[in-house]
């Protein structure tokens, strides 16, 4: 199945412009050894638009081989040590939220809660980090991050990758710290309560709050 065909029908259809640049993307990644596996490259887009409150935006995949799942900064729950980026996130979600520190580093029930974790660069190739920041993922999740900010999604953004696209998303709905990885969350990640900011937000919407 192409990437394009492995969106959902909604993101198809909303990003039916961009189709050209998928498929070039996919005549370079096919048959290279890349992170995530083929099948798994643009999971995070298949939840429905409308069903996406948070959009949570990392920079690329792990590079360990059988770490990435397709969703941003998760891993396989069989994947141990948890990476550093992961167990910093979660030691300040227990911080902010009074919560135990999660034992595996998959973070599929936060999607299943409508918390699209979305990488701004798909892919990479294993053992490599940022071999794939020029092959054109930023033009597809720069209107993926156009889309979800004209849709009032709050906007979780770490570092300053994921800050190039705090334009897209309302001030107020939008949540900015350093990036949780080993060379920054002690300037400004660890103690900025992300987790329980975002659910305040979800309350003034009227929304459930995420159940991290």
């Amino acid at each position: 199945m192409s990437l394009f065909d492995q969106l959902h029908p909604e993101w198809q259809r909303n990003l039916s412009n961009l189709r050209s640049n998928f498929e070039s993307i996919d005549a370079y990644v096919f048959r290279r050894p890349i992170t995530p596996e083929y099948s798994k490259v643009l999971r995070s887009l298949n939840t429905p638009i409308d069903q996406i409150r948070v959009v949570i935006i990392g920079q690329d995949p792990y590079p360990s081989l059988g770490h990435a799942n397709g969703l941003a900064f998760s891993v396989e729950r069989r994947v141990k040590p948890i990476p550093v980026s992961l167990r910093n996130i979660f030691q300040e979600l227990a911080r902010d939220c009074g919560t135990t520190v999660k034992e595996n580093g998959d973070l599929s029930g936060w999607a299943d809660q409508g918390v699209l974790l979305l990488n701004r660069v798909l892919t990479s190739e294993i053992g490599a980090s940022l071999v794939h920041s020029n092959i054109g993922w930023q033009v597809i999740t720069d209107e993926i991050a156009r889309i979800l900010g004209s849709r009032s999604v709050i906007a979780i953004l770490w570092g300053k990758n994921a800050q190039q696209l705090s334009s897209y998303f309302a001030s107020e709905l939008t949540i900015s710290s350093a990036h949780p990885s080993p060379l920054s969350a002690h300037r400004g990640f660890f103690g900025s309560r992300p987790f329980s900011s975002c659910n305040a937000l979800l309350r003034t919407q009227g929304q459930r709050e995420i159940v991290w």
